[in-house]
């Protein structure tokens, strides 16, 4: 590998974790904000449901008024945790299409320098063989790789929601 060829996959390297940062920031931000709408519209609920306590005139209309509340609470949150695990879920994605092509740029490269090196050499036995190996084996690692995405998507996707399907909580 030349010295060329090394200093542009290092680039590429250090592009990729440059995007991944930047994904992360970009998320954590996302769930931030998705934090402190939900912990102020918690806020003025209670504030609000609070004021209605006060007119209850039975201490069974009281009850009913606080079920409410509280089932509006519930909804609230649970609509915050689906939507913190959609974010998730896209990242997850990302991430994983993101590796999937580096991956991908990276055995190419390797791929490439390998048939050069071993049409320059002239590598004892038979090269041919070698390189058929090499190619078999990072097709294996690809797949293996896919298959893995694939899974990690499945166990961030709530079930029967799908991607970008969103659940209506009551």
């Amino acid at each position: 590998m030349s010295n060329d060829q090394f200093t542009e996959m290092h680039r590429k390297n250090i592009d990729a974790a440059m995007k991944l940062t930047q994904m992360s920031l970009e998320n954590s931000k996302r769930i931030m904000e998705l934090q402190v709408e939900t912990a102020r519209a918690l806020f003025e609920g209670s504030v609000k449901n609070a004021r209605s306590l006060t007119e209850a005139q039975d201490p069974q209309n009281a009850l009913a008024l606080r079920t409410q509340f509280a089932q509006e609470t519930s909804a609230k949150m649970m609509e915050a945790m689906r939507q913190m695990a959609d974010i998730t879920a896209e990242a997850q994605a990302e991430f994983n299409r993101m590796l999937g092509q580096q991956m991908a740029g990276t055995s190419q490269e390797m791929m490439e320098n390998f048939r050069k090196m071993a049409s320059v050499s002239g590598l004892p036995g038979n090269s041919g063989d070698a390189f058929a190996n090499m190619q078999k084996a990072f097709g294996t690692a690809k797949d293996a790789f896919e298959q893995i995405a694939k899974a990690s998507t499945a166990a961030f996707t709530l079930p029967g929601t799908g991607k970008g399907k969103s659940v209506k909580v009551e």
